[in-house]
């Protein structure tokens, strides 16, 4: 009797399941939602070619130290690299004495010695890239009521990563008329800015990249707008994963070993059982 209830109680929420399911599509087809700003402007990101990118993928140092100094000179007055230590920049090129030059350019949170109290100090290698902002209360006061995100691991966090910040730092704009005309509610508000790469097409970041010559490189590649777009890219691509490189190298010489290993098992099995009857 037990068995079948149960089996009972099984097909009714089978059947529950099946029904909620159809309903749902059916729904779908006859009633489709209505269609969204979001949904009919919101793009793709651009197509974004990175050293990095494949398999066989490898850093660019020269354009990961490009990508630090946006970051530096730019990025860093409102977003953080909590995942990152200044002594991690070894990694990309730079040397011990250029690594504390670089510490020593940023103020740290410290305590007095004589007092116990709380302050700031030059960083050392061995610290972190510090917050921007004291808390969170600070950063939406000094951000249109928006928390800047850490960006340690954003290129990890988004789809397409690389390319979705690429995409976001160079596609700010005017809102397209056609916009406004088919939704006539959907006008950016006063203090956010529009991009199209962005989830819900408004967000509080102003373009921090504005013009052409805002950060001038030192290995003379062109300071262009799209060049910084790419460099932070493939620096953030460095800061989500620094170990990539090692993982690439690593990997290809353990899948050659387990193919041949698989291949000498297949043999000494054939060899063992050759002449047993199956």
């Amino acid at each position: 009797m037990i068995r079948i209830l149960s089996i009972a109680v099984g097909l009714f929420f089978t059947l529950a399941l099946a029904w909620s399911f159809g309903n749902g599509a059916y729904n779908a087809i006859t009633e489709p939602a209505a269609p969204t700003a979001e949904h009919e402007f919101h793009l793709h990101p651009k197509e974004l070619h990175l050293a990095s990118d494949g398999v066989f993928g490898k850093f660019d140092k020269q354009q990961l130290q490009r990508g630090f100094q946006v970051y530096k000179e730019v990025c860093s007055a409102c977003h953080s690299l909590r995942l990152v230590a200044f002594r991690d920049l070894k990694q990309i090129g730079y040397n011990d004495d250029e690594v504390k030059a670089i510490a020593a350019g940023f103020q740290v949170p410290g305590v007095d010695p004589t007092t116990g109290e709380t302050n700031t100090r030059p960083g050392l290698p061995t610290d972190y890239f510090p917050k921007p902002f004291a808390n969170d209360i600070a950063a939406r006061a000094a951000n249109n009521n928006a928390v800047p995100p850490d960006l340690s691991l954003m290129t990890k966090a988004r789809h397409e990563g690389p390319a979705y910040v690429y995409s976001l730092l160079t596609g700010f704009q005017n809102q397209p008329a056609e916009l406004i005309k088919e939704f006539p509610d959907s006008k950016t508000p006063n203090g956010l800015h529009y991009n199209p790469y962005f989830a819900n097409l408004n967000l509080a970041m102003a373009p921090p990249l504005t013009a052409d010559g805002q950060i001038t490189y030192k290995d003379g590649t062109p300071s262009t707008v799209d060049h910084y777009a790419k460099d932070v890219a493939a620096f953030l691509v460095w800061t989500a994963e620094p170990k990539l490189e090692k993982r690439h190298q690593t990997g290809w010489p353990v899948v050659l070993f387990l193919l041949f290993a698989t291949v000498l098992g297949n043999l000494a099995y054939r060899n063992v059982w050759r002449n047993e009857k199956h």
